[in-house]
């Protein structure tokens, strides 16, 4: 729980202190977006092969190389004297979240008997969903008492506790799969998930006729058809191709893709909305995005209970329709800077759809699959989440043209109608994908 708490703390602290990591290393926008990108580019293409690694090499191992590779990196992040350090170090904690995250849960499930396992999993996601809510609040007042270098070096103690007590307490536990780890694929989704970030997030600086941007977006997309190609022949693949045959679940995953994406881009433009166009405080601004956590832990199990009796289609299209109303409030009321009138009513109305969604979508995801394929599919669904959120914050760019507050004003307005219209494609992907839940043989 401590080890993995780490990245869902880190995530969530790091994104509401970009704009003052922004202004303080002197950087602009490009630089802020690849704070977050470098992360989640590294954690979104590698989870699955992380997970892949807890269950080869073991999954004690993996777990402490992770929070060890973490920990290593958050100093480097704590310490970095200039914008390109702290986003090579924001890389390698994507890389150790990438394996510690998988393996943690996968060391809870080879720890507990079936009883206790259910258990132990629910505080692991209750934990998980607390250090998401904690980590803004925790953020804000840590910049604001502290300085932003004080989001990072607080994992060090964390993580010095939960290596102690893996080391000394877990057993080791592996899987019973064989062959190697599939790097191959894992090298080459990262570097064309590189290529196309890159391209997106630097084109609206240096236009799409500079060589450079067409050329990486090329170079991108062939390596998506070479990562096919790759996963098509691997004896272990890290995506396994023959999953997508079913509708239901490509349907899923443009699901999550869409409407992932769509969040992902609005949380990343609302701390500079509050920071820098309504001046609040840091602190101030980590507790604004309370009712965002608050409603999807509360709600989450109320959602899954309410699924089995409706079925999972009528809340995956209910909760995304909600989400894009609570985006068409967050636009309307953009411009006030009051709290209650301003932010809070759209935050609230988002909770309430993501809170409806969130656990359907699981249930649906590992519905679409035969019971052999539930790891893979939740892999895959969850590494499809990740990277949502990087192509999201990668195009903000194309609508935040500067730093001043009308222009952040203005690039949070259009952001968010784009983001309503992803949410209110995702609903219909559901209506139109997911069908009445039956297992596939």
């Amino acid at each position: 729980m401590l080890g993995s708490s780490l990245a869902f703390i880190d995530g969530s602290a790091v994104s509401l202190t970009l704009p003052i990591m922004q202004l303080e290393l002197e950087g602009d926008v490009a630089s802020a977006q690849w704070i977050m990108n470098a992360y989640a580019l590294l954690l979104g293409a590698l989870v699955l092969a992380g997970g892949a690694a807890a269950d080869r090499y073991g999954r004690k191992r993996v777990f402490l190389a992770g929070v060890v590779l973490f920990t290593a990196a958050s100093l480097g992040c704590g310490l970095a004297p200039s914008l390109p350090v702290l986003i090579a170090a924001r890389a390698v904690q994507g890389m150790g979240a990438a394996l510690l995250t998988p393996a943690s849960l996968a060391l809870l499930g080879a720890t507990f008997d079936a009883k206790g396992r259910g258990q132990a999993v629910g505080i692991w996601a209750g934990a998980s969903g607390l250090m998401s809510a904690v980590g803004p609040v925790l953020g804000g007042w840590l910049t604001d008492a502290v300085s932003w270098r004080a989001v990072f070096l607080i994992n060090l103690p964390i993580a010095a506790l939960a290596i102690w007590l893996v080391a000394s307490a877990a057993r080791e536990s592996k899987g019973e799969q064989t062959g190697p780890v599939d790097w191959r694929g894992a090298v080459v989704i990262t570097l064309s998930l590189a290529a196309i970030t890159w391209a997106l997030t630097d084109a609206p600086k240096l236009g799409f006729t500079s060589p450079p941007i067409p050329a990486a977006l090329v170079l991108g997309l062939g390596g998506l058809a070479v990562f096919l190609a790759v996963e098509r022949r691997a004896r272990n693949p890290m995506m396994p191709l023959d999953l997508f045959r079913s509708v239901p679940f490509s349907g899923l995953n443009a699901y999550t893709l869409l409407l992932y994406g769509a969040f992902g881009g609005a949380m990343f433009l609302l701390p500079f909305l509050l920071l820098r166009v309504h001046q609040y405080p840091t602190a101030l601004a980590g507790a604004a995005l309370l009712p965002l956590s608050v409603g999807l832990a509360a709600l989450s199990p109320v959602a899954g209970r309410l699924a089995a009796r409706v079925g999972a289609r009528t809340l995956l299209v209910a909760g995304p329709v909600l989400v894009a109303a609570g985006f068409g409030l967050l636009v309307w009321r953009a411009a006030d800077a009051a709290y209650w009138t301003g932010a809070f009513p759209g935050l609230a109305v988002m909770a309430l759809g993501l809170g409806l969604a969130v656990a359907p979508l699981t249930d649906a995801v590992l519905g679409a699959v035969p019971d052999q394929h539930e790891g893979a599919a939740s892999g895959i669904n969850n590494a499809v989440a990740r990277i949502a959120g990087l192509l999201a914050v990668a195009l903000v760019g194309f609508v935040l043209a500067g730093s001043g507050a009308e222009a952040i004003l203005s690039g949070y307005r259009i952001a968010l109608t784009v983001a309503a219209a992803a949410a209110v494609g995702s609903a219909v992907i559901a209506l139109l994908t997911v069908g009445p839940s039956r297992k596939p043989a």
